[in-house]
């Protein structure tokens, strides 16, 4: 019997989910389901995990509260600063930037990414230590100077690092801009600042909710920045999961944690995405 084509459509919609939807499930949901099943086990006598049925890792969470209160402070600032920097160069690069110049200084935008983000933090360890910039400072009778294994750095660190991050979702939105409605806030009067904040500033918000979730979530699981700009001393979430599971062989405090951490993500995107669809006006905006 042949195949309707509401079936065959069916039949090739399957096909074409079916292998992506096969790894998210077997990297993805399986790993998240151990990782809940752990954080209701114990510690065993050696570390690792003992099957068990307890609530207390959630209890300890407070025990871990330093991590918390670092990532859920910096992070945010992070992006924050992230978007000061990116908004006026997307601008630029879409508003201002003439056409034969555009794909060039894009590209340079991108360049960074070609290097790895651990020899990239290495550049920023040499030149905020005792070696860089407070040497410099200390030549013209700055003393004592410390930048290395502050908040500062870090900061510092995550708006160098995820800055292209923020830039691309900002600049592809302005870039779609209609240029017949600046041209009309012009002919009607309104001033540059104005048309900017009429205009271009709701229209481009689409792409700073994208900027700002995407930048925001990733900084909540990083490791790598804090560990060698803040050298131990600005502990992120990231790094008491490393200390638990690497040093400490805590597998059900560090999964209750990673737990907690998956629910702070899905917070921050579905206030995201409620937040882009509020300013918007309709659901189709893509924050991931």
């Amino acid at each position: 019997m042949p195949l309707t084509t509401t079936a065959k459509r069916r039949l090739v919609t399957t096909a074409l989910l079916a292998p992506a939807s096969l790894w998210l499930f077997v990297f993805l949901v399986l790993p998240f389901i151990a990782m809940v099943v752990f954080s209701v086990g114990e510690r065993g006598p050696a570390g690792g995990y003992q099957a068990a049925f307890t609530l207390a890792q959630y209890a300890n969470l407070p025990a871990r509260s330093a991590a918390y209160w670092n990532t859920l402070m910096l992070a945010p600032v992070g992006a924050f600063l992230c978007l000061l920097v990116a908004y006026p160069t997307a601008y630029y690069l879409a508003v201002k930037a003439s056409p034969r110049h555009r794909l060039l200084l894009v590209s340079l935008v991108v360049v960074p990414f070609w290097t790895s983000l651990l020899v990239r933090t290495y550049a920023w360890m040499y030149i905020l230590g005792s070696r860089g910039i407070p040497n410099l400072l200390d030549m013209i009778g700055i003393e004592n100077v410390r930048l290395l294994n502050t908040p500062g750095a870090v900061l510092l660190g995550i708006v160098y690092g995820y800055l292209p991050l923020m830039i691309m979702p900002i600049y592809v939105s302005l870039e779609k801009l209609d240029r017949r409605l600046l041209e009309a806030s012009a002919d009607l009067g309104a001033k540059p600042v104005s048309t900017f904040f009429s205009v271009t500033l709701p229209l481009s918000l689409p792409g700073v909710m994208t900027g700002v979730a995407l930048v925001t979530i990733l900084l909540l699981g990083e490791y790598l920045i804090p560990q060698l700009l803040g050298g131990g001393k600005v502990f992120f979430i990231g790094n008491a999961l490393v200390d638990l599971f690497l040093q400490s062989r805590n597998w059900p405090f560090g999964s209750a944690i990673a737990v907690t951490l998956v629910a702070i993500v899905v917070v921050v995107l579905m206030v995201a995405m409620r937040i882009a669809w509020k300013i918007s006006g309709t659901r189709q905006v893509d924050l991931v």
